[in-house]
């Protein structure tokens, strides 16, 4: 085959030229996000109910949903959690199911709820995708609510929305009103009148329905009532039926048009007068083309003058992320390529020689991008990093091949027969190195969830790259090499320099005596053993921050705080924020119990801190806030944990006993320096004021519970029963009272008419103050507590280790469990998985190299370099302090299929000279001298290409350092180890064999007695 192709090189150079073509094409096509986006096997279920107490929606509601949820095929796991008329439940399902087995909960959770009384709504349906809804964010700030609405509405919005780049805008916070009808109670009182006959008079004067038809006329036209209310003064005019005669509705009501409080639940800089602008793009368009086309229409409308009075502020553009991310990553490739050649051209000192193999970079490169064009994958963090990290490997294969042909010129062998005898020579060790560092990335794939997904994203990446490469050394190289590469006029063969020469004496020792070689064995297996005791001394998490200069955070609100209160948290969350220096600005979201922050970061020159450390202090910041306002917690929300840190399960059946144990726990888990903002669900309870009836006096007063309960419901009215046109727009109708019910002695003061005359609430009912859970959390039918906690000052892998210790150490009668959750448990299934891909990883390299030597023992004697690997990861990680996380352990794996490739084109060198004649031992030394070159030059352009990653810093440096870092280290170490360590395995197993088989010595013919002597002196 390689004759076919030196004899064609038109043939290849055409080929290279459609690369370069389709791989440009390709990279032009390619999508451009700052994280994968991928379909979720997940379902939800949320089920309202008013204001049901939870013990109640756990009972009639959240019970029988999970039980028929669980009896559905393809469901692994049912979590819900009940709150005040609230029950939300999360459906794990079996991978590839996800629509199948989400159109099947749809079904039942309606059939299920459906003779369920006092539910309001039911909404269930599919997880959606990693990828977000909207990807640009805009505001429109600092001028008037109906101007910027006006602006908002009728000129931003329809002109971004015609752009082709964008899906829909999204307008939150827009000025908005509505008709107010507040019902005078003095006055309905007076005249007798009941308010809901008067809601019914209102419903029904405004209204439109089809009453009937006239079939046996032309075209059966239908008869059409329309009464619906235009104005104002028509719903003041509504006429009222009163046993006086009609009055208007005015009489008893305040009619008024009345801005509503913005709709808006974002603040920014602790103001909600703004309007906050969402922008979604096509599906075919990236995040960069529809920030350039956004940019461009704002441009023009500021151009035009029509924005005056206030201000429109981009707020976060996820495509400066991935410009940057990919901005980065492509410098760090550049700079990677080019360390690459000049370590090339360091060892070769060929020009020629350093131009071909710089020639492969390019070429490879434009292959893996048609690979990702065909595969449909996306230029985002995971898949830059792949690409950065293969442009280091990427030219391994080439200068292999490219420097046994250089040598057998050296030797020399003349143009096609240096060709085909130097790549014949290495052909084998490049396919089993390219194999052995493919097959490493099988085992991810048995990681599941999302992980596994990013995980075999950059797999797949990283794979394309090394195959690319290596078609690219077996045809570019060998094709350039036969006449492009000369080498210079040499007077004389080149003798041994002095490293080759101490080199090859130091070996000799090892390999001359069997103890010498277990000398050395036994330092490397002291050296590993006492590196583990620095493994303590690394920090970990599961996966890496992205520092970006913005970051987001989540606050969890105490249950059933006023909306007052909410709104004095919130200033205050504004003014802490803003004393945090390198913070521009913030945005703050209200969801319910949670409040989520968006916080941008000073950039450029104006950067007084890094980032890591902004991100410190503003959780120290809003945690010092705990103690004096209803703050549960804080965590970052782009940790990539699934909640806090630190997340404890207690599960069992009663709720008075799951309360005491988590007090308990609580108690001890505060004795963990490094644990701060412990919470615990169970404590979550609110007061609730239950209605007591006096039975003989609402009898004695002519009364029923049910007149009672009516009463009580209509003090309350404040709802919306339709829609009425003001200035041409629709909006909301709402009736209510003119004062409301907020204290316990205004509703217990107001009286109901009876057959003895009015007579006070008090009469008939009084109030008990009962402790109600607001949240009871399932997992799988069983309820459990959560506790929660952050940290500070600590890793997750020291604080890991002393949770574990707290909870061997903690008693629970039977029937109660306490388990890990949140981080901790991530973490730890993470290492699990890990160490069974590690395995797996391993035993798959053991196998390429066993079919591929033919041999059983010198795979073994391959890979006895792995465990020193190891160490030097462990001196990596814990010289530099990155952490030991999802992407560093990624890379100890890639770093296995990496570091066997020395290895192997050492024992494969060894395993021809032996097949020559060679006496084992001079084997070994004959091999290494022959080898120490490409080896030194693979790894040092392996970790030159590497290095600007391990240095890089930005959007996505937290994510390519640690990862970078394990493997630089872990080579570098290994290269050395291998080149005494391979030899003193070799000599033992060489020994073993002798022993076993009974030969004393080898026969050795007389050409090997001759070269041995040579090599000898």
């Amino acid at each position: 085959m390689l004759k076919f192709i030196l004899k064609r090189k038109i043939l290849v150079g055409l080929v290279a030229v459609l690369v370069l073509l389709v791989g440009s094409y390709s990279m032009l096509n390619v999508d451009k996000e700052l994280m994968p986006s991928f379909e979720m096997d997940m379902a939800y279920v949320e089920v309202r109910a008013g204001d049901m107490a939870a013990i109640e929606v756990e009972r009639t509601i959240t019970t029988p949903l999970e039980q028929s949820i669980q009896g559905i095929e393809g469901v692994e796991e049912v979590t819900s959690t009940t709150a005040v008329g609230h029950s939300s439940l999360m459906v794990m399902i079996e991978e590839g199911k996800g629509n199948e087995v989400s159109n099947e909960i749809d079904s039942i959770t309606h059939s299920t709820t459906s003779d369920i009384a006092g539910i309001d709504e039911v909404i269930s349906g599919q997880v959606g995708s990693t990828s977000e809804s909207y990807e640009f964010f805009m505001d429109i700030s600092n001028g008037d609510m109906n101007e910027m609405t006006a602006f908002a509405q009728d000129i931003l919005e329809p002109r971004l929305e015609e752009l082709k780049e964008v899906r829909d805008v999204s307008l939150a916070g827009i000025q908005e009103h509505e008709m107010i009808v507040s019902f005078k109670r003095d006055e309905i009182a007076k005249r007798g009148l009941d308010v809901m006959q008067i809601q019914t008079i209102i419903q029904q004067s405004n209204s439109e329905a089809t009453l009937g038809e006239f079939s046996d006329e032309k075209d059966a036209p239908s008869l059409r009532w329309d009464t619906k209310l235009e104005s104002k003064q028509e719903i003041e005019n509504l006429q009222i039926p009163t046993d006086s005669g009609f009055i208007s509705l005015k009489d008893v009501a305040d009619i008024s048009l009345q801005p509503l409080k913005s709709s808006s639940t974002v603040w920014k800089n602790g103001t909600k007068d703004f309007i906050f602008v969402q922008i979604g793009r096509v599906p075919d368009v990236t995040q960069i083309d529809m920030a350039d086309a956004v940019r461009q229409e704002v441009e023009k409308i500021e151009d035009e003058g029509l924005v005056k009075g206030f201000e429109l502020n981009e707020m976060v553009a996820q495509a400066d992320y991935v410009q940057e991310s990919i901005d980065g990553v492509t410098n760090n490739i550049l700079i990677g390529g080019i360390i690459a050649i000049v370590i090339l051209l360091l060892f070769l000192r060929n020009v020629r020689a350093t131009l071909i193999v710089g020639i492969s970079i390019p070429t490879s490169i434009l292959l893996t991008f048609i690979s990702m064009w065909l595969l449909n994958y996306s230029f985002n963090i995971l898949t830059l990093i792949g690409l950065g990290l293969g442009i280091g490997m990427m030219v391994d294969s080439s200068i292999v091949i490219l420097e046994s042909i250089y040598r057998k010129k050296e030797q020399g062998l003349k143009g096609m027969q240096a060709v085909l005898k130097g790549t014949e020579e290495v052909a084998t060790a490049v396919i089993a190195s390219m194999l052995t560092t493919i097959v490493v990335f099988l085992p991810i794939g048995l990681m599941g969830g999302e992980m596994g997904e990013f995980m075999i994203l950059l797999s797949v990446v990283v794979a394309a790259t090394l195959i690319s490469s290596v078609i690219v050394s077996f045809t570019v190289i060998p094709s350039l090499s036969e006449k492009f590469l000369k080498l210079g006029k040499k007077k004389h063969v080149k003798e041994n320099g002095f490293f080759i020469k101490g080199y090859s004496k130091l070996v000799g020792w090892v390999v001359k005596k069997k103890r010498n070689s277990i000398a050395i064995l036994i330092l490397f297996g002291v050296i590993f053993v006492s590196s583990l005791l620095l493994v303590p001394k690394i920090p970990m998490t599961v996966m890496p921050d992205v520092f970006n200069r913005y970051t987001e955070v989540l606050i969890d609100l105490e249950t059933g705080i006023s909306a007052s209160e909410k709104e004095e948290v919130i200033q205050k969350l504004d003014e802490t924020l803003s004393e945090v220096d390198d913070v521009e600005t913030n945005y703050i979201m209200d969801n319910g119990g949670i409040v989520y922050a968006i916080i941008n970061m000073t950039k450029g020159d104006d950067i007084t801190k890094e980032q890591k450390d902004v991100n410190e202090d503003i959780l120290s910041s809003l945690r010092d806030l705990q103690d004096e306002y209803p703050i549960e917690g804080v965590q970052g929300a782009m940790d990539a944990g699934s909640g806090y840190p630190v997340q404890v399960n207690i599960t069992g059946e009663s709720y008075e006993q799951l309360q005491s144990l988590a007090a308990n726990f609580v108690s001890e888990l505060e004795k963990v320096e490094g644990i701060v903002g412990i919470s615990n669900s169970v404590e979550k309870t609110s007061v609730e004021q239950v209605i007591e009836l006096k039975e003989a006096e609402i009898e004695k007063a002519g009364l029923s519970p049910v007149q009672i309960r009516q009463f009580i419901e209509q003090s309350y009215m404040n709802e919306i029963v339709g829609e009425v046109s003001n200035n041409d727009k629709k909006v909301p109708l709402r009736l209510k009272w003119d004062k409301e019910m907020n204290k316990q002695e205004t509703l217990l003061n107001e009286t109901i008419p009876t057959n003895d005359g009015d007579k006070k609430l008090s009469a008939f009912v009084e109030l008990k103050s009962v402790e109600a859970p607001n949240e009871i959390s399932h997992s799988d039918g069983e309820r459990y507590v959560t506790i929660s906690a952050d940290i500070k000052d600590a890793d997750l892998g020291t604080i890991n280790r002393e949770v574990t210790k707290v909870i061997d150490n903690f008693e629970t009668p039977t029937g109660y469990d306490v388990e890990v959750a949140g981080d901790i448990e991530e973490q730890q299934e993470l290492m699990q998985d890990m160490i069974l891909i590690l395995g797996i990883a391993i035993f798959l390299v053991y196998l390429v190299m066993a079919v591929q030597f033919n041999h059983l023992a010198h795979p073994i004697i391959v890979m006895s370099i792995i465990p020193m690997t190891i160490v030097g990861v462990i001196l990596g990680l814990f010289i530099t302090q990155h952490e030991l996380n999802m992407m560093s352990g990624v890379g100890v794996i890639m770093l296995i299929g990496i570091v066997l490739n020395n290895a192997i084109l050492l024992i494969d060198r060894i395993n021809q000279l032996r097949k020559e004649g060679y006496e084992a031992n001079v084997a070994v030394v004959e091999a290494g001298k022959n080898r120490i070159r490409p080896i030194f030059m693979t790894t040092l352009t392996t970790v030159g290409g590497m290095l600007p990653l391990a240095l890089a810093s930005g959007t996505s440096g937290n994510y390519q350092a640690p990862m970078a870092t394990a493997i630089i280290s872990g080579l570098l170490f290994a290269t050395f180890i291998t080149l005494l360590l391979i030899p003193a395995v070799y000599r033992i197993f060489h020994a073993l064999g002798n022993g076993l088989t009974g030969k004393g010595k080898r026969k050795r013919n007389k050409n090997a007695e001759n070269l041995s002597e040579e090599i000898a002196s």
